[in-house]
């Protein structure tokens, strides 16, 4: 089965259908039916997207992969030291 990537919008889209299908008496399992995701699919959406507007969840993106981006900088240079301070040491 293919797999598909919803968009933080999309999920926040999702996740208001889900609580108004709630609150109209769905079970959590029609309600994942009716969404095409499964109930790990949801709680997780849930947990992570619960309370965010549109804009807070696209920000939220941004800044992971902003945060991702500055981890492997670091990484890199950390890297890049230890190979400068063992060519210093001269134990090669």
């Amino acid at each position: 089965m293919k797999r598909k990537r919803h968009s933080p919008e999309q999920i926040i889209g999702k996740l208001r259908e889900a609580e108004a299908g709630l609150s109209a008496g769905q079970t959590v399992g029609q309600v994942c039916q009716k969404l095409a995701v499964s109930e790990q699919t949801f709680h997780r959406w849930r947990n992570q997207y619960g309370g965010l507007k549109a804009n807070e969840a696209k920000r939220l993106k941004e800044l992971e992969r902003e945060n991702g981006r500055l981890k492997r900088a670091v990484a890199d240079l950390t890297l890049d030291k230890a190979i400068l301070k063992e060519a210093l040491s001269g134990k090669w």
